[in-house]
């Protein structure tokens, strides 16, 4: 049953989620904190800055780990399978339906409305984690990592591989 529930897990964001790794993690994070509680939001949002750190899709890698943790190995190629072959599929069918249609307005219009809803997955997403760093490492903590992040990223454009793992670091060395 586990198996099955790590499938439905990763194959229904993969399936309705539309814009790629970063735009279904909202939907992964209802999934796997809200509906099966496999992980709670603090145990997320470190797992998704670990899986941020490291190369290759973030869906993937929050699969393999999410699926690991609750099933062992045969739960991370579940949910692997389950966040891969799906997408495979349909990137497949639909790329040649919207390269036979390319030209059409509708097609550049359905495009044009995406854009804005994964905007504001991605801001409610943001809070969510801020709201859970508020609660978990403190306002102090939680406002100092955030304004040194953002003036490492926007100042002296340090990649955020470099800026995630100085916060981990943080993170590991002061709060933990």
């Amino acid at each position: 049953m586990i198996y099955w529930q790590l499938f439905l897990a990763f194959f229904i964001p993969n399936i309705v989620g539309y814009g790629g790794g970063p735009a279904i993690i909202p939907l992964i994070e209802a999934e796997v904190v809200g509906r099966y509680g496999w992980m709670n939001a603090q145990q997320f949002a470190e797992t998704l800055a670990l899986g941020n750190a490291l190369p290759s899709p973030i869906a993937t890698k929050m699969a393999g780990y999410v699926g690991y943790d609750v099933a062992g190995i045969g739960g991370a190629l579940v949910a692997v399978l389950a966040t891969v072959v799906p997408t495979l599929l349909l990137m497949l069918g639909a790329l040649g339906l919207l390269y036979r249609h390319r030209d059409s307005p509708r097609v550049k219009r359905m495009s044009q409305w995406v854009r804005p809803v994964i905007a504001v997955m991605m801001a409610w997403l943001t809070w969510s984690f801020f709201s859970a760093g508020l609660e978990g490492a403190g306002p102090l903590h939680t406002l100092l990592i955030a304004t040194v992040s953002a003036i490492a990223l926007v100042r002296f454009r340090t990649h955020p591989a470099f800026v995630i793992l100085a916060a981990l670091v943080y993170g590991g060395l002061l709060l933990g």
